[in-house]
């Protein structure tokens, strides 16, 4: 896995759910927030961290093509669950598998915990993020330098989730982008697919002309629930998309 320079994600400090344990975790270049309706097992949380990528960093030992493709690939019939799940959900938007890599740890992350009995899990992994709550959330959007939609926050219901939400930016972070969109928000049920198609639909919007063709292209694939493009002080949305303060 590449290494890059550490960057604070400011927007932790604007978390506000007074009913959730929040944890910061770190394991290597792993950097996530996760909050549970109970302590985070922390040995568990480990555990599942260091099989993740150990199974991740084998696997590109073994075939160096699946770190550095940008187009989907296949991959070995015996590959782990994850490097599988990574080349599934990204031939779908037509992107490299490691792209998925964010939304893939959120999500593998997530429902591990789901299914050790915690009732609301949220995991946000550098803007990819996997949602399973009792209780209706909401989660800001944040678009840079754009900052007449900075305000701008998602409802997401119990009867909803778990759910997927990637956040990608063509302005800000550090992720490989091509398009030059404030933020590209897709609503999906696996956080893969929604992290690969953000990403997707973040490099065709160059310009204000590229917004409808580019939401156009995210809601073409299946499972893609809703999607939100802000471009300056342009917006446009499509799906199961509802707005709040």
């Amino acid at each position: 896995m590449k290494t890059h320079r550490y960057q604070r994600k400011f927007y932790r400090d604007w978390i506000n759910a007074e009913d959730l344990y929040v944890t910061d975790f770190v394991a290597a270049q792993t950097d996530l927030q996760v909050l549970t309706n109970k302590k985070l097992d922390m040995v568990f949380a480990n555990d599942l961290i260091r099989a993740m990528r150990m199974d991740i960093e084998q696997y590109i030992n073994r075939d160096s093509r699946f770190l550095h493709s940008h187009k989907p690939i296949p991959v070995m019939n015996d590959a782990p669950a994850i490097i599988k799940e990574m080349a599934l959900q990204s031939q779908s938007a037509g992107v490299g598998p490691m792209i998925t890599i964010a939304g893939a740890i959120a999500h593998f992350f997530g429902n591990d915990l789901a299914l050790k009995c915690y009732k609301d899990v949220i995991v946000e992994n550098g803007g990819d993020i996997y949602i399973k709550t009792s209780k209706t959330r909401k989660i800001s959007i944040y678009a840079g330098k754009s900052k007449l939609w900075n305000k701008l926050k998602l409802e997401v219901r119990p009867k909803e989730s778990p759910i997927g939400i990637s956040i990608s930016s063509g302005t800000r972070g550090h992720s490989l982008g091509l398009g030059c969109a404030d933020a590209v928000v897709v609503l999906a049920k696996n956080v893969l697919l929604a992290d690969a198609v953000a990403t997707a639909t973040g490099n065709r919007v160059h310009a204000r002309k590229d917004m409808q063709p580019a939401v156009d292209f995210a809601r073409s694939i299946k499972g893609i629930l809703g999607v939100v493009i802000i471009l300056k002080s342009d917006l446009i949305s499509w799906g199961m998309v509802r707005f709040v303060k």
